[in-house]
C-alpha cells in the first residue's frame, strides 16, 4: 500500500521591508526539499507581513509592504500574500499567526489539521449542503466555512485544492471590515463513498531562516510556551544562512533539542537563497544608488519603491 503524503502549507512571517528575491527563493527551495523527502506535498505558501506596531526602525507602512509582497509573488501559482496580521489592532506573535491560519484552514477546508507531533487520522474535506440547509444554518450564524468543489467525480489535485482554499481565503481575509460567512458541514456526516472528497492530511509549517532559529536561543526573547507550540505542534522548515551550524544552534535550546524531529533543515549547497535575502542590504543599496539592488529585489518591487519614494533618504 502506498504511503499517503502529508499536504503542507508553508507560512513565512516577517517584516518584508522590502520583500527580496531571497524570500521568494526560500519558498521554492523549501518546497523542493520537502518534495524530495517523499513525505510531503507542498500545496501552498503564505507570506504574512508583520503589523505596523512591531516597532522596527525604518519599517514602512503595511500598505506598501503588502503591495510589494504581492508584486514579488504575482507570477507564482502557489504563493500568496495574506494581510491578516497587518489588519489587526496590534502586533501578533508568530504563535498566534500560526494558530490563526490553522483555525482558518479548518473552517475553509472543513477538515481537522494535524500537528507534526500528533498526526490525526486522515480528515475528509467537508461536503457542501443544499441551498435550504445553507440558508437555515447561515441564519444561525454558523462560524465555519466549507470548501465547494464543482466536480464531485474527480478527486482534487494539490493545485486545485490550494486554488479553492485561496479562493475562499481571499473572500474572508482580504475584505475589511465585512467578512463573508459560509456554512460548514460536519466532516463525519454519512455522505456515502461516491460523495466524499479526497482524504488528506494537512499541516501548516513555519518557514524561516536560521536567524529565527538562533533567536529561539536568546533568553527571554520568546515565551517557552510559544516555542513549544511553534516547534512542537506545528514544526518549522529552516533555510540556513551560509556557514551556519544549525545543529549547534538547536543544541543550545532545550525546546529545540526536544523537538528536533519537527525541525527540517533545507540542505542545498547550490543557489543558496539566504545570500540574497537581506532586506537591510536592499535598503542600503537603494539609499546609495547601488546598481546591485537588482540582485536583491525583483524589478516590479524596485519600480514600486522608486515610484513611492520608499527607503530613499535625502543623501540617496
Amino acid at each position: 500500500m502506498t504511503e499517503t503524503k502529508t499536504h503542507v502549507i508553508l507560512l513565512s512571517c516577517g517584516s518584508f521591508n522590502p520583500i527580496t528575491k531571497g524570500h521568494v527563493h526560500m519558498f521554492e527551495k523549501a518546497r523542493e526539499f520537502l518534495h524530495k523527502t517523499g513525505r510531503f506535498i507542498v500545496i501552498g505558501g503564505i507570506v504574512s507581513p508583520v503589523h505596523d506596531s512591531y516597532g522596527k526602525p525604518g519599517l514602512v507602512s503595511s500598505r506598501h509592504r503588502l503591495t510589494m509582497c504581492q508584486l514579488a509573488v504575482q507570477n507564482s501559482d502557489w504563493i500568496r500574500v495574506d494581510p491578516w496580521e497587518c489588519y489587526q489592532d496590534t502586533w501578533q506573535t508568530t504563535c498566534r499567526v500560526l494558530e490563526h491560519h490553522r483555525d482558518l484552514m479548518k473552517r475553509v477546508t472543513g477538515c481537522i489539521l494535524s500537528n507534526v507531533s500528533t498526526p490525526s487520522s486522515p480528515p475528509v474535506i467537508g461536503q457542501p449542503q443544499n441551498q435550504n440547509q445553507t440558508q437555515n444554518q447561515s441564519q444561525n450564524q454558523t462560524p465555519a466555512i466549507y470548501q465547494n468543489h464543482q466536480n464531485l467525480n474527480h478527486k482534487p489535485s494539490a493545485v486545485k485544492l490550494w486554488g479553492k482554499i485561496s479562493e475562499n481565503l481571499g473572500r474572508i481575509c482580504c475584505v475589511r471590515p465585512h467578512m463573508d460567512r459560509f456554512t460548514f458541514v460536519d466532516e463525519n456526516a454519512n455522505l456515502g463513498t461516491t460523495m466524499r472528497y479526497e482524504e488528506i492530511e494537512l499541516r501548516i509549517l513555519l518557514l524561516c531562516g536560521s536567524d529565527l532559529l538562533e533567536s529561539f536561543c536568546i533568553p527571554g526573547l520568546w515565551k517557552d510556551s510559544d516555542m513549544e507550540v511553534i516547534v512542537g505542534d506545528f514544526g518549522i522548515v529552516v533555510v540556513p544562512r551560509d556557514g551556519v551550524d544549525t545543529e549547534k544552534i538547536m543544541n543550545h535550546s532545550s525546546v529545540l533539542r526536544k523537538n528536533k524531529e519537527n525541525i527540517m533543515v533545507v540542505k542545498d549547497v547550490n543557489n543558496h537563497p539566504m545570500s540574497i535575502v537581506s532586506s537591510t542590504k536592499s535598503r542600503l543599496a537603494l539609499q546609495h544608488g547601488d546598481g546591485h539592488v537588482v540582485d536583491y529585489l525583483s524589478q516590479p518591487v524596485i519600480d514600486y519603491i522608486l515610484q513611492s519614494q520608499l527607503y530613499i533618504n535625502a543623501s540617496g
